[in-house]
């Protein structure tokens, strides 16, 4: 190589070696700074990041208050435990129907099994960290901000206790932050085994046997496999430990209780292996333990559902839970500071009161005595599920437009015309304290779940008299047992209805002058009408005496209306056997009730009943209502069910009752102790067939007699109504209700009742007089200064026209109605018309009889068609020749003339004294002379002058009896037809 090429390569060379370190020099400073920027900006951005994520996590938390240690340990152990129901007694019924079913037990009575699969499968840090793992916290925070599929361990067992009891189960960010904050603080002061004891108290398992959603680890095995959960097997103990994660998904049983398919069981079976392989690699059981977990077979163990409280007890459950939701709803909005006047005015209140109240008895581990005395319930649903006479199956129709009512056939699923069965409703109660001890709510509760003793109102019937008319009637001083009332055909137009004609049960049928007792215990409709008329127009302000006794069904506004007191008002079997039941207590109104205290879990008290009472009547008029309902049974509409008692003599005394058309049948009767009410009707309700009232009836006895068996102490008492001082025993008119005067007393109209002492009959009876009277027609009329003495009867007895017009039987239509009956002393009390006044004179005299003839020795005519005609006049002639003469006078339409022969003619007499024509003369008798033999005639003389005999035959004139007003012409008679001598009737 040449010298000039070597210098030019030695000159490259330094240049490049001058040149090279110079660039790396400046890459690497480049470099340096970049990298120590991004070092500044990782540094500076984690204290931005973790300043920011401290943040977030303060505004997260920001609105928790600072909890006390003792606040938290509370709502911790607040654990959501099934309320229970007791009978009276104390004795166990089954627990109330709820969302969530759970039995608190303790850490030591739990298999430690089930404690280490729990550990190993949901936080298998328990022991070692303090409230939270995190990074379990980062991972769940990572899988939420990239999506990824969802891993376990997210939370501990302190987690989940502050999920469940403190905070909910929302899925938020503050709601975790939170979580993680108070489980940190729970850990200060909870020992591990308290935090776990919790956990397994609080944490859902699924669902039961019963398809009911279960909580706690006691309810779990007990609820799935039949056994403690100290009893479980490793295999039971995984299954358990595994439900947790998805209690739902990994339940073996449906909603309806059945076991799941193999598919529907699979995942659980699958989560139990999980749990086994964790509490393997976790050195809780060994191989062999899991190998023969494995070989169990846990579906075989199973348990088998028992019928629940609720399907035992569906009626009785649901009113139980229905007032316990209505004490809790009362009593949470009390404690809010509302009051009960702006709780019942608002239905939003209402509603949120009663989803509170309602959650507050399904999780709160109450213990709820009721007043039902089980026995009784029991023999109730017996009766009830035996008795063969209830009457036949009808297809319900709609009373409002009459369509067929359709009802889902529980085979195909088909619309079909629902056959619906005569429905029933009992009540009993006891009088003192209102306390509810039995009931029938209906037929089958699966057909229809409306209860029918308390839920149902209905047509009272006759069962409103004694509450609505009698009673009140009694305490107003109006009437007493032995008042009389008309019980006749009338039309009340007055102010307080319009044109209202009540019938009777027969409905042309009238029963006359009758004892309020009698028309009680007959059940008399017109008797209790105008019993209610007078109360009405006498009492001011009208009585709200069923409002005192609880009936709700009743606007105050239809007291008014006259036809209320038939019973077309509705009320509910519980509401009529409280009216009732006023009469079993003296006359003093408590209501009922079902509850008698509830206590909390640690058995302190939070509510208790307290039964009110209030007079409604006095001891006095109670008696009296008492004694009269006793008739009742002993010989009035109620005697069936007297007559199927098995233990007859205790002192019953009640009332029957029919509403309109049949459609409802009711029995109710009070005891000193008990009152039981009993109904009987279509739930669409069609009319009832006939016997529907014996029906009932014998079905209410059939109770008393099963109760009777089982609680005699309660339904059968020695004791009868005590009588008070204040009754007494008096004779009265059986006409007036009057005292007795001595025509009722000869007559034997005299009757004798209780009275109250204040309202004894002091004023002498006046509606019976004893005077002349003459019959005019079918009444009987006092006789007048020109009335002929020869048709009166001397000393008669009569109603008197001044009585009749007091009472205001003077407007009857048909004053006949007043006479009960015909025999003993009514049928010797003439019925008089109202007043001579009322005899109206035509100044004319009366048409003469017709159809005068003659059977056997009894002259017999048809009476005179003139009106006010009195009697009949009988005259007589020996022969048609001679004249006539008064044989005698009678009032009827014959008499007995015997055998002579003779000639009669007939006049009639009216009540002022005038005498008719006389009839066409009736001869009796032949009166042709025979002819006297005649000789052989002369030789007619040449005049031929005939012989001048007088062949006139006419009677002389008879003006024996004549007024006057007549021309004396005895042949002049009037034809039946002829209308010259004066009007006809």
């Amino acid at each position: 190589m040449n010298q000039p090429n070597k210098d030019a390569l030695k000159q490259i060379w330094e240049k490049i070696s001058q040149t090279v370190p110079k660039i790396f020099r400046i890459s690497y400073d480049v470099t340096w700074n970049i990298s120590l920027f991004f070092i500044i900006l990782f540094v500076v951005g984690a204290f931005f990041v973790g300043g920011l994520g401290a943040g977030y996590f303060a505004a997260l938390v920001k609105d928790e208050p600072l909890r006390s240690a003792e606040d938290m340990t509370t709502a911790i152990y607040n654990y959501e435990a099934t309320s229970e129901i007791y009978f009276a007694n104390d004795i166990f019924m089954g627990e109330v129907g709820s969302d969530i079913y759970r039995e608190e037990t303790t850490a030591d009575q739990v298999s430690q099994d089930i404690i280490n699969g729990v550990i190993a499968t949901e936080d298998e840090y328990f022991k070692e960290h303090k409230g939270i793992v995190p990074k379990a916290i980062l991972r769940a925070v990572f899988q939420e901000l990239t999506g990824a599929a969802t891993q376990t361990g997210g939370s501990t067992l302190t987690q989940q206790i502050i999920k469940n009891q403190i905070l909910t189960n929302e899925v938020s960010f503050d709601r975790k932050a939170k979580e993680i904050l108070l489980a940190l603080r729970v850990e200060n002061f909870l020992e591990k085994d308290e935090i776990l004891e919790a956990y397994l108290n609080i944490v859902p398992f699924g669902r039961d046997a019963n398809g009911r959603n279960i909580s706690g680890v006691q309810t779990a095995t007990e609820g799935i496999f039949g056994v403690n959960a100290n009893e479980v097997n490793l295999a039971q103990a995984a299954f358990i430990a595994g439900l947790p994660q998805s209690p739902i998904m990994y339940s073996p049983f449906t909603n309806g209780g059945q076991v799941k398919s193999a598919e529907g069981l699979a995942p659980g079976l699958e989560r139990m292996k999980t749990v086994l392989d964790r509490m393997l690699r976790n050195e809780y059981i060994t191989q062999d333990q899991y190998d023969e977990a494995l070989q169990f077979d846990l579906v075989a163990s199973f348990t088998e559902g028992s019928p629940s409280t609720f399907e035992r007890y569906p009626y009785l459950t649901q009113e139980i839970t229905n007032d316990a939701i209505d004490i809790f709803k009362e009593k949470l909005a009390l404690e809010d500071g509302y009051t009960l006047e702006e709780l019942n005015s608002n239905d939003s209140l209402i509603e949120q009161y009663e989803i509170l109240a309602d959650r507050e008895i399904s999780q709160g581990g109450y213990k709820i005595h009721t007043t039902i005395v089980k026995d009784i319930y029991d023999v109730f649903q017996e009766v009830k599920n035996n008795y063969n006479n209830y009457g036949p199956n009808k297809i319900a129709k709609n009373n409002a437009n009459g369509d067929t009512i359709m009802t889902e056939d529980p085979e195909t699923g088909e619309l079909i015309p629902y056959n619906a069965p005569v429905q029933v409703g009992s009540f009993l109660r006891d009088n003192n304290t209102g306390a509810i001890l039995a009931f029938v709510g209906g037929r089958d509760f699966d057909l229809q779940n409306r209860n029918f003793a308390t839920n149902a109102p209905r047509q009272m019937g006759s069962t409103a008299k004694p509450l609505l008319a009698y009673a009140p009637a009694l305490e107003e001083g109006l009437l007493q047992p032995g008042s009389i009332i008309a019980d006749a055909k009338f039309t009340y137009s007055g102010s307080l209805s319009e044109n209202w004609t009540p019938t009777n049960f027969s409905s042309s049928r009238f029963y006359g002058l009758t004892t309020v007792r009698n028309a009680l215990k007959q059940s008399y409709n017109v008797t209790a009408g105008r019993v209610y008329i007078d109360l009405l127009e006498n009492a001011n302000p009208v009585p709200d005496y069923l409002l005192k006794m609880g009936f709700s069904n009743f606007p105050e506004e239809k007291y008014r209306l006259p036809s209320m007191v038939l019973g077309s008002h509705n009320a509910t079997v519980e509401e009529n056997t409280n009216g009732y039941s006023t009469f079993g207590n003296d006359g003093q109104y408590t209501d009922s009730f079902i509850i008698s205290k509830i206590e909390n879990a640690d058995g302190e008290e939070v509510y208790t009943h307290e039964s009110t009472t209030e007079r409604v009547f006095s001891t006095e008029t109670n008696y009296l209502m008492i004694d009269m309902m006793r008739d009742v049974l002993l010989s009035g509409t109620g005697r069936t069910a007297r007559s199927n008692l098995s233990n007859p003599n205790i002192d019953w005394a009640g009332k029957t009752g029919t509403s309109n058309n049949f459609r409802d049948t009711w029995f109710i009767a009070t005891n000193p102790n008990v009152t039981l009410g009993s109904w009987m009707g279509y739930e669409y309700e069609q009319p009832m067939n006939t016997g529907y009232s014996g029906r009932n009836q014998v079905f209410w006895a059939q109770l008393v007699n099963a109760a009777t068996e089982v609680a005699p102490e309660i339904m059968a008492p020695s004791e009868r109504f005590a009588r008070p001082n204040n009754i007494v025993s008096r004779s009265f008119s059986l006409v007036s209700g009057m005292s007795p005067s001595s025509l009722t007393s000869e007559l034997g109209l005299v009757g004798s009742d209780i009275f109250n002492s204040k309202y004894v009959p002091k004023e002498e009876d006046y509606s019976i007089i004893s005077a002349d009277v003459v019959n005019v027609g079918d009444s009987a009329v006092l006789v007048d200064d020109q009335t002929p003495n020869e048709f009166t009867s001397s000393s008669g007895y009569m109603f008197n026209p001044d009585w009749l017009k007091d009472k205001g039987y003077d407007e009857l239509i048909d004053i006949t109605q007043l006479y009960p009956s015909r025999n003993g002393g009514w049928e010797r009390l003439l019925l008089p018309n109202l007043s001579d006044e009322d005899i109206e004179d035509s100044g004319e005299r009366p048409l003469a009889p017709t159809g005068v003839s003659k059977s056997g020795n009894v002259l017999t005519w048809q009476q005179s068609r003139s009106s006010n005609v009195i009697g009949y006049r009988i005259y007589r002639a020996n022969d048609p020749d001679s004249n006539f003469s008064l044989l005698d006078s009678t009032t009827n339409n014959q008499y007995n003339v015997g055998n002579s022969p003779a000639v009669y003619q007939i006049r009639a007499v009216d009540y002022f004294g005038r005498e008719s024509q006389p009839s066409i003369p009736f001869v009796d008798g032949d009166f042709t002379e025979e002819e006297p033999e005649q000789p052989d005639p002369p030789e007619a003389p040449e005049d031929n002058e005939s012989d001048d005999t007088n062949g006139d035959t006419t009677p002389p004139d008879d003006d024996s009896s004549d007024d006057g007003s007549t021309d004396g012409d005895s042949t002049d008679n009037e034809s039946p037809g002829d209308n010259s001598n004066g009007p006809t009737s």
